[in-house]
């Protein structure tokens, strides 16, 4: 049956309203960001700026904070983590979804009770600490966590969805069982990796826990974690004599839209790329048994 268009219009326009109420919340803090100070206190919030200055990114970036070495370390371990986390979890995914393999109902169950229950953040930190020796290293900031137990479940279950006349074709042809999983598994299963890699990558750049806990060296500082230091430390100038006497020259609701800016920035460019797979991953990998 066609729908009328009075519906369609309605659909639409409906849509429409909700992506701009979604959108218009970002451009209102670029604005803010963009505007001098005096004039956010004088005028109020616009999605246009107003008296257009720079003055909160000089401050940011050019301040007493490295926060250009912040975004190198989180790069950093962004990429290198979201990286070894597909490639270890996809490995151990891939194993439990073959029939063939020994204990892989053990080993499944292990996976979910570790989804389940945890140590606790004392045992972790001793681990991470005494016995790891990662405090105040880089790889802290990713080593922790390369294997995830629901995205190795969301992957298993992606898995078990490939036919399995393609991987015994492949062994047929002679294939080993890590050359199958490079040249046809791997192929057939961009939207599940596309789909974690984008979640794990957010999860790597939104971490300010992490570099609380064990870095200790400044020029290791994530850049969440940076950003969160600077604004308090904004805060700390506002309250004490010197901070009201050069209120003018500390940008604190300018600076604040800035961080949010800059914090967000590259997730907003990554995820139009991933878009188109993101849903796709997402529902085949998690309604096969």
């Amino acid at each position: 049956m066609k729908q009328p268009i009075l519906f369609k219009l309605s659909v639409n326009a409906i849509f429409l309203i909700y992506s701009a109420l979604c959108v218009i919340p970002l451009l209102v803090v670029l604005s803010i960001s963009l505007s001098d100070e005096e004039s956010i206190f004088r005028t109020g919030y616009h999605i246009l700026p107003v008296d257009f200055s720079f003055q909160a990114y000089e401050y940011i970036l050019f301040g007493s904070s490295p926060i250009l070495q912040a975004y190198g370390v989180t790069t950093i371990a962004t990429l290198a983590g979201t990286i070894l986390h597909l490639i270890l979890s996809s490995m151990l995914a891939y194993g439990l979804s073959r029939k063939e393999v020994k204990y892989r109902h053990i080993v499944a169950f292990l996976v979910v009770f570790c989804m389940l229950f945890s140590g606790g953040l004392v045992p972790w930190y001793i681990l991470i600490t005494k016995y790891l020796h990662l405090k105040n290293t880089l790889f802290v900031l990713f080593v922790p966590y390369l294997v995830s137990s629901i995205n190795v479940l969301i992957m298993r279950n992606f898995f078990i969805g490939i036919p399995d006349s393609i991987i015994e074709s492949a062994r047929i042809d002679g294939s080993g069982e890590f050359n199958t999983f490079i040249k046809m598994v791997v192929p057939l299963s961009t939207p599940v990796f596309a789909t974690i890699g984008l979640m794990t990558a957010v999860f790597f750049w939104n971490d300010w826990f992490t570099s609380a806990l064990f870095i200790e060296d400044g020029r290791l500082y994530s850049l969440q974690y940076l950003l969160q230091s600077i604004m308090n430390n904004i805060a700390y100038l506002q309250g004490t004599a010197f901070g009201e006497k050069m209120a003018v020259t500390i940008p604190s609701e300018t600076a604040r839209m800035a961080t949010c800016i800059m914090a967000v920035g590259p997730i907003v460019v990554a995820y139009p790329l991933l878009q188109r797979y993101f849903v796709k991953g997402l529902t085949l990998g998690a309604v096969k048994a």
